[in-house]
């Protein structure tokens, strides 16, 4: 088959980490020359620029609102794509009325905000998350299992979306998330300027972070933490820093997040939940050590980068243990080689994460779809 793919990504936000990816993976399947795109949805924020003749702006500011619905349906419907691509849950809900014609795909790319990593694994007796997010799960299994395929970022989602949700294992797809590839600048001497970035809500873990700095032997004297968002836990994490003595700033949002790890020396996520986490890829395509806990897919994004010959074990902490991460952070301090792990992180990074391997790797996958198999060259 040689006729290039219709790829018509869908999106109903204009802004956060959904937007973020499908930009970069719009950008790159352009450039490949290899699929036609256009992206359906609001302006996005960063990056906008990129899709110039490749977007048609669409509204669906509600997932009730079923006239924009259908107007999102039609507008899609109408340059006739081979693939639909939903990139956000109420994308998904769209979408998912357009398989009877086209190949519909979604990404799922997290759960809702009160679903727990203890839940979300399975463990028996771990407390259920709210009547409300059930119900936003049981709309997600339904999605999941009408549209052809569901890709997950992370094959933990991918295991959640198979026990929890019942979903057919034969209807996942395993595709990394895809970063901008950045300048290499590791640390260049001990691990000193640490910097979170995330919103500041509960499950950020950005408390359990302060807890853990604050203890005695923890955080060396010239070591410093730049605190990047912003959101409803900011008053308390600034009354928490005040322990730290000044060593701790907060920029609130920012929109230069990449170039802001290139001048840290490692990123800490301590989060109670992710599924892979946009900003460790970041930090390990800039080169930087990761200090982060064990969730959703972050074992499997760092693979054996750890202190001391320790493996990614050495740095992750288990969800909400402050004792443990703090252990962890000593042994960051303590590196005597951060460069060497930043520097197979951001190795890391160029095999996983560019988006060059993203885009080939959903081509595959709209090919197979669609039936079709790539001329030999």
């Amino acid at each position: 088959m040689n006729r290039r793919p219709r790829v018509a990504y869908v999106l109903t936000q204009d802004s956060g980490g959904p937007v973020d990816v499908t930009v970069r993976l719009a950008r790159a399947l352009i450039a490949s020359g290899e699929a036609d795109v256009r992206v359906f949805g609001p302006v996005p924020r960063r990056g906008a620029e990129a899709l110039a003749g490749h977007h048609e702006q669409v509204e669906v500011g509600d997932k009730a609102d079923v006239r924009a619905g259908r107007r999102a349906r039609a507008a899609v419907r109408a340059w006739r794509p081979d693939v639909v691509h939903a990139q956000d849950r109420r994308a998904g809900l769209v979408s998912a009325g357009l398989r009877w014609r086209h190949k519909v795909v979604q990404t799922y790319h997290g759960v809702p905000d009160d679903v727990r990593e203890d839940w979300f694994r399975g463990v028996p007796r771990a407390a259920a998350p709210s009547p409300y997010t059930r119900t936003v799960l049981a709309a997600d299994a339904v999605v999941a299992r009408t549209v052809h395929r569901t890709v997950v970022p992370a094959q933990a989602m991918g295991r959640f979306l198979a026990s929890r949700l019942k979903v057919p294992a034969g209807r996942l797809a395993h595709i990394d998330n895809c970063v901008e590839p950045v300048h290499v600048q590791p640390p260049t001497g001990p691990v000193r300027r640490l910097v979170f970035v995330g919103l500041l809500v509960e499950r950020k873990g950005l408390a359990t972070l302060l807890a853990a700095l604050a203890l005695p032997g923890v955080m060396p004297a010239d070591a410093t933490l730049t605190v990047v968002g912003d959101g409803p836990e900011r008053v308390r994490a600034e009354a928490l820093a005040r322990a730290l003595g000044g060593r701790v700033a907060f920029l609130g949002f920012r929109a230069d997040v990449p170039d802001l790890l290139r001048h840290h020396d490692a990123l800490v996520l301590p989060s109670t939940m992710e599924q892979q986490p946009l900003v460790v890829a970041e930090a390990m395509a800039a080169g930087k050590p990761v200090v982060a806990t064990d969730t959703g897919g972050v074992a499997d994004m760092l693979g054996d980068a750890g202190w001391g010959g320790t493996g990614a074990g050495g740095a992750l902490a288990a969800p909400g243990d402050v004792d443990q991460l703090a252990a962890r952070l000593r042994g960051l301090f303590a590196e005597p080689d951060p460069a060497r792990i930043g520097l197979s992180l951001a190795e890391r990074a160029r095999e996983r994460f560019a988006p060059n391997v993203c885009a080939r790797r959903h081509l595959t996958l709209y090919r197979e779809l669609l039936g079709w198999t790539p001329t030999p060259t």
